[in-house]
């Protein structure tokens, strides 16, 4: 199985793999070691992300940090004039993980928009230093930006502002394999469709999701949805699911790493047909993608 390789919207991933240092496996462990690539959903029935029904980066982020054999101390909330000591006072440690923050409010990145991580390098003065995984190493941008940026507001699933992650430590040994197999029980269980978690009225996941979608895309696609699609969702979505293939492949789950391969295969196959407005061909893609995740499911026992 040929791995891909190369850049994209992998930024909590790539900011977990930086605090980690070392210790860190690759980055195409830690995001299928958060559950993204399984699943799908149609938030509030129109908003489309392929990551499971439920699932938000927070849960992600904290399912890796624990199969990793590592902790971290997680703080958030208070004033921004509090959370900027805060975040002076864990800097002055060493470098921090800081997000979720509103991309579209980070004043070096042009015509960025969604939820981001980024790594906290310094606050020095006025100026936050931080290394941004979306291809912004060193980055600067003054701290009344950063901590717009930091508080969030746009960012849906966010419950309280100036989330921080500082103070890593491996707590026990593991490895690659073990934490993968660890994972493969959430794994499954977000295929399933997780009725314990709030999401918004008329969220639809799964099969669901990606037949809605495909309505969707033939009744016309509003400009924001479609540029979601085409600048992030697709992307992210279809090198999940191509990451996933690999670390089951890496297991030796064939059969689950193919059905993984063949959903990466036939989301990828989207965003041409996104681009050019082909949106009868988009929505067949859609329709060929609902059954692949019952199939995947069935692969992981």
């Amino acid at each position: 199985m040929l791995t891909y390789q190369g850049s994209g919207p992998y930024c909590y991933a790539h900011s977990l793999a930086m605090l980690l240092g070392p210790a860190a496996p690759p980055v195409a462990v830690i995001e299928t070691l958060t559950g993204s690539p399984f699943g799908m959903q149609l938030a509030g029935g129109t908003r489309p992300y392929f990551d499971p029904y439920a699932w938000d980066p927070e849960l992600g982020l904290d399912a890796a940090i624990e199969l990793l054999g590592q902790e971290c101390e997680r703080s958030s909330g208070g004033a921004p004039g509090e959370a900027l000591e805060r975040l002076r006072a864990a800097v002055a440690r060493g470098p921090v993980l800081a997000g979720p923050v509103d991309m579209a409010l980070l004043s070096y990145t042009p015509g960025g928009a969604g939820d981001h991580y980024v790594v906290v390098l310094a606050v020095e003065d006025e100026t936050v230093v931080v290394h941004d995984p979306h291809g912004h190493p060193f980055a600067t941008l003054p701290v009344a930006d950063f901590l717009a940026a930091w508080r969030g507001e746009a960012v849906e699933y966010l419950t309280t502002p100036y989330v921080l992650r500082t103070g890593f430590r491996r707590v026990r040994e593991t490895s690659v394999p073990e934490a993968l197999r660890r994972s493969l029980p959430a794994a499954a269980r977000w295929l399933d469709g997780r009725d314990d978690l709030p999401v918004p009225p008329g969220t639809l996941g799964g099969a669901a999701a990606a037949l809605r979608l495909a309505e969707l895309v033939e009744a016309g696609l509003d400009e924001e949805t479609r540029g979601m699609l085409v600048h992030f969702a697709v992307r992210v979505g279809t090198r999940r699911l191509a990451d996933a293939a690999g670390c089951l492949d890496f297991l030796g789950l064939t059969e689950a790493a193919s059905a993984a391969a063949g959903q990466a295969r036939v989301l990828g196959g989207l965003q041409h047909p996104l681009v050019t407005g082909d949106d009868t061909a988009a929505a067949a893609e859609l329709r060929r993608l609902a059954p692949g995740y019952d199939r995947l499911r069935a692969a992981l026992g």
